[in-house]
Parts: C-alpha cells; structure tokens; sequence
C-alpha cells in the first residue's frame, strides 16, 4: 500500500473519504487547518514544499474550494475530530 492510497486503516465511513482525498491529503488537510504553513507541513512530513504544494493544490480541486480559507472552512464541518470536540465541550 503506498502513502497515497484512499484506504484508510480500521475501514471507518468519513465524509473525508467520500471526497476523495488520499490518506497523505487528508494529513495535509488536516496540518492546514490547523494553521501550518506549507513549508512547516513539509517539514513535518519530510516532504518537498512543491510535493506539498501539489497536495494542495489536488486538495482544493477535490473539495471544489479555490483558496485555504474557504478549505479550512468546509473541512471543520468534514472533520470528525471537530464534531468530538464540539460534542464534548457542550
């Protein structure tokens, strides 16, 4: 199995997935909303900052967004750590 590959372990139903985004884009995803910049989430993920770059740009096309904010926005109603979150702190 490569990195990239939309299989994700324990066979969990995510609105994530159903987007269509790889294991890796969801990590990428996940570090931007979250406030890192692409050169921190290359570094975190010992990747090059264009190969991060290419992430993201494949990110917003999947996600039909055209900037960061606007995918930040929509992936916080997508995320399920989110919602546990929100569940808990009510």
């Amino acid at each position: 199995m490569r990195v990239d590959d939309p299989a994700f372990e324990g066979g969990q139903t995510d609105v994530r997935i159903a987007s269509g985004l790889s294991k890796r884009e969801t990590e990428v995803m996940d570090l931007i909303a979250i406030g890192h910049s692409n050169g921190e989430i290359a570094q975190r993920l010992f990747l090059s900052e264009k190969t991060v770059k290419n992430h993201v740009n494949r990110i917003y096309s999947k996600l039909g967004v055209d900037s960061r904010v606007t995918a930040i926005g929509l992936w916080s109603t997508l995320s399920p750590r989110e919602q546990q979150i929100q569940s808990h702190g009510a």
